[in-house]
């Protein structure tokens, strides 16, 4: 099996400042990263930002800025939330504006005009821009997109570049057939053969320059812009260095087994869209499309930030941590259905779990370690993890978060039931036996929060090297 592990997120848009729903999937894909390389893997992780559009160029004109400056100013704010989330220091930051994405992007429109896959025609449209995708009317509900109801539907007659979308209907179909675990989980995967097997229609990828300027130039074509997809989503082989750096984009993408995260809004354009754009440029397709649900506020409905009920990252932070951020997305919300945030349920989980959980735990064990034992305990630098990691393998990070936790309860119980404290007084030999123990077992908790909470499990691993309680609580109680 190769060691060569790629993984990347979505690019969002840099029309507003970072939402969670973002800070969900990139604290995701870092997790397995981490788990990954602990296993030994060489892992290409990929992020970024999408700084073309026409919602972009519309935001910066409101906004009296220069569309360059616009982008420039919120891409940093994204690519801020390396540090804010803990995210491994190699991860690859991807701008759609960089020069070698968007010469990356015109050689792959050349191939696929090339192979006889691009077209230009003129057409009438309903287009929602919040989704960069064109809509039927079945798709509509009162006139208005449903992920989108806040945006108007525009009507769109001109002449554009399409690419043949409706000629890879059976191909995809047998691409679904050989490759069973391409769309998790199976429910959506079931959609997108749904999707596929009712009828592909050609979509467009170019916009009149005189009309929306902003974009990547179409090659041999001055009057057009590319639009959205034939730029954005090529961003995921040309980080790699594709078409030049052959070698890194075999070792990565061709034999790298290739996972790519995103919400449910892009099932379409990841599994159907991209997956026939690479088959017309003759490359080689994804391996794992890992699809979230939406975090929902108030009332269930979707948390966005074109609906302006989103939650900031950086405020999450500021007042509870990077690793409780990182625990709630990762244990609290659904690896693939919608889940529900509110405030309150974020500072109840946190309480509950963080400050009475692991924090407590790790004060009271290496509390009885520092007053009963003379030095630190001796600990093997190895342990067969192999049960835990099994849960990234299936992307349900949230299974391998309740696996910790009950390793927890685990040892909140044997405390509770032999009472080392009290033993220590009455039976010091046995009473020490039971408390370097627990601190054998909470070094191998330490162990699996390292993926997932890396601050935290190297707070913990300071403590019972130091054989010293913790100075300060871990998760200070709110």
């Amino acid at each position: 099996m190769s060691k060569n592990f790629y993984i990347t997120t979505t690019l969002p848009y840099v029309n507003n400042d970072p939402h969670i729903g973002f800070a969900m999937e990139i604290v995701r894909a870092d997790a397995i990263t981490r788990a990954k390389k602990l296993q030994g893997f060489e892992v290409f992780f990929n992020t970024g930002t999408d700084e073309h559009g026409q919602k972009l160029l519309t935001d910066a004109t409101n906004a009296g800025k220069d569309v360059k400056a616009y982008v420039d100013e919120y891409a940093a704010k994204f690519k801020g939330l390396k540090e804010l989330l803990n995210i491994v220091d190699d991860v690859h930051f991807i701008r759609t504006t960089d020069e070698h994405h968007v010469k990356a992007a015109q050689k792959f429109w050349e191939i696929c005009n090339a192979n006889g896959y691009i077209y230009k025609k003129n057409y009438q449209s309903k287009y929602c821009v919040g989704c960069e995708l064109e809509k039927t009317d079945s798709e509509l509900v009162d006139g208005k997109c449903p992920i989108h109801p806040n945006k108007e539907i525009e009507l769109r007659d001109e002449e554009n570049y399409f690419f043949k979308f409706s000629a890879f209907g059976d191909k995809l179909l047998k691409l679904y057939e050989e490759n069973p675990s391409l769309v998790i989980p199976d429910f959506r995967f079931n959609e997108i053969k749904s999707f596929v097997k009712n009828g592909l229609e050609d979509f467009s990828i170019s916009r009149l320059k005189s009309k929306m300027s902003w974009g990547v130039p179409v090659p041999g074509d001055d009057d057009h812009i590319m639009y959205v997809w034939f730029d954005a989503l090529v961003n995921y082989i040309s980080t790699l260095g594709w078409p030049e750096d052959t070698a890194n984009f075999e070792k990565f993408w061709a034999e790298g087994a290739p996972v790519q995260y995103c919400g449910k809004d892009n099932l379409r354009q990841q599994s159907a869209m991209w997956q026939a754009m690479l088959i017309a440029a003759g490359l080689p397709p994804t391996k794992n499309i890992i699809i979230n649900g939406f975090i929902t506020g108030d009332g269930g409905i979707k948390m966005s930030k074109s609906l302006g009920n989103a939650v900031n990252p950086y405020d999450l932070v500021a007042e509870y941590g990077t690793d409780a951020l990182r625990y709630f997305v990762l244990r609290e919300l659904s690896p693939f259905e919608d889940s529900p945030f509110t405030p309150e349920r974020f500072k109840e989980t946190y309480n509950a779990n963080l400050a009475n959980g692991i924090g407590n735990l790790t004060s009271r064990i290496m509390k009885m370690a520092q007053d009963n034992l003379s030095e630190s305990v001796e600990l093997s630098e190895w342990e067969d993890m192999t049960e835990y990691y099994k849960f990234f393998e299936t992307f349900e990070i949230n299974k391998a978060m309740d696996y910790i936790w009950a390793k927890i309860a685990e040892l909140d119980t044997i405390i509770q039931q032999s009472e080392p404290f009290k033993l220590v007084k009455t039976d010091k030999e046995k009473g020490v036996e039971v408390i370097k123990s627990l601190v054998v077992k909470l070094y191998s908790i330490r162990r699996m929060l390292t993926p997932v909470m890396p601050e935290t499990s190297a707070k913990i691993k300071e403590c019972i090297k130091a054989n010293k309680s913790p100075e300060a609580p871990i998760f200070l109680r709110k």
